[in-house]
């Protein structure tokens, strides 16, 4: 795609005239080098386009004032009255609360455990049972009616993403996967069709914060209400136990304001936004946390962590400490998901593979070479545990360290001069996501 355009990266639509060969997903990456082929293929390029879709959208904008040379900026805030909720977003809020309702009907076992919650099974199972009916009741008939050339129709890939993105009743966790399947879930409908012309981003905003956000907030009740266990988390040394989206969508909130896509800054700050050191400081949390989905991520974690926060959550108290401001976290945040979420094996093998998010070879792709991170990787012949991991506790409480700018060099992971690096991460990969979504995001 190209760079610097008025147009941000789009998926494209479906022609429902034409019908489409719709397809059960399944899962076909079992080892470390179905990751690299994962990282070449047509539902990798889907995903990264559309998170680039999505946060663009978020970027706050220039408003051109009735006299020339004035003007000022609109931040996207959560519940904000200006931004457009059609009906397939309302729709979708109610499938959502529908969803959580069902929560009432499978109260938490009282009894004596070591891992999450067993009545999330029963839950789980409830959803299934019903979800293809909630499907026919919220989505539009003209998804539904979708034309298939096959003979699977459109319900059935709709239906094992939205399944999935509600953890595991086998493991009784939930992780970044389930989060990517909600996001797939919703890529379908956007190449369906299920959403109106969008006018410079305002119906990904109604996708982001009509239908992501309440997303997330049905699934912190679930963890609260199961203590769903975190799934593939690198525990304290990860990004946080469960989500990662919010981090994108609400540091672009806080980025400097574009008039188009081809504005977006490398560095800097919206002029009222908090200090991203804030993050750190329970009080400011408290008051931004229903402005910025940012901050409201890391509300959860003080719900549901206790002690200083440079202890339990490290790698965020690392990022807090940048100078850049917001745009640079942004921008390492979505290289940060490619490297943390979509290139690690434990992350991304249950993701299946449909028609609309295809196992194929992206032609426009290059080669992905074998790196340290995908040759350490599970090979097919080695086993893989199902059973749930023991939460990794911190570390003894010991005094604050000194606030530290990542930015500043010296270690082998973080945000460096281009945004987040790891060493363990796959060059390739990064190279392919930056390719793939536009050169001024390197």
């Amino acid at each position: 795609m190209a760079s610097h355009t008025a147009t941000a990266p789009a998926l494209q639509l479906l022609d429902a005239h034409d019908g489409y060969n719709f397809a059960v997903p399944a899962k076909r990456i079992n080892d470390g080098d179905d990751v690299s082929f994962f990282l070449a293929s047509k539902a990798y390029a889907d995903i990264m386009t559309f998170i680039f879709q999505l946060n663009t959208a978020m970027l706050p904008r220039k408003v051109k004032g009735e006299n020339e040379g004035t003007g000022s900026v609109k931040e996207w805030t959560l519940n904000d009255s200006q931004v457009p909720c059609p009906q397939i977003t309302q729709s979708l809020a109610k499938l959502l609360e529908a969803l959580t309702a069902i929560i009432d009907e499978a109260p938490p076992d009282p009894g004596p455990r070591r891992f999450g919650n067993v009545s999330f099974r029963v839950w789980y199972d409830l959803v299934r049972e019903r979800i293809s009916g909630l499907l026919d009741q919220y989505l539009p008939d003209n998804v539904l009616a979708f034309k298939s050339t096959s003979e699977v129709p459109v319900k059935a890939e709709l239906e094992a993403y939205l399944i999935g993105s509600f953890g595991s009743s086998q493991r009784l966790d939930y992780g970044t996967g389930h989060e990517l399947s909600f996001l797939a879930f919703l890529g379908c409908l956007w190449k369906l069709g299920a959403f109106p012309e969008s006018i410079d981003g305002d119906q990904e905003r109604g996708v982001v914060l009509g239908v992501i956000e309440p997303y997330l907030a049905l699934v912190r009740r679930l963890i609260l209400t199961y203590t769903l266990e975190p799934a593939g988390s690198h525990g304290v040394w990860g990004l946080d136990d469960h989500a990662f989206l919010p981090y994108i969508f609400g540091s672009a909130q806080f980025s400097p304001a574009i008039t188009n896509p081809g504005d977006v800054a490398a560095e800097g700050s919206l002029s009222d936004a908090p200090n991203p050191a804030d993050v750190a400081k329970s009080n400011a949390v408290e008051r931004e946390r229903r402005r910025n989905m940012y901050f409201s991520a890391i509300g959860f974690i003080y719900d549901v962590k206790k002690g200083p926060f440079w202890e339990h959550s490290p790698i965020l108290y690392d990022i807090s400490g940048v100078k850049a401001g917001w745009a640079k976290i942004n921008k390492g945040m979505i290289k940060m998901y490619n490297a943390e979420v979509l290139s690690k094996y434990p992350v991304v093998q249950h993701f299946p593979f449909g028609s609309l998010f295809a196992w194929e070879k992206d032609p426009k792709a290059k080669a992905i070479q074998a790196s340290v991170h995908t040759s350490s990787q599970p090979k097919s012949s080695t086993p893989s545990s199902t059973a749930p991991t023991a939460r990794p506790q911190p570390p003894a409480t010991k005094p604050q360290p000194p606030l530290r700018d990542p930015l500043a060099g010296g270690g082998t992971t973080g945000w460096g001069e281009h945004g987040y690096t790891s060493s363990l991460g796959d060059g390739a990969s990064s190279s392919r996501c930056i390719g793939a979504c536009g050169a001024e995001w390197s």
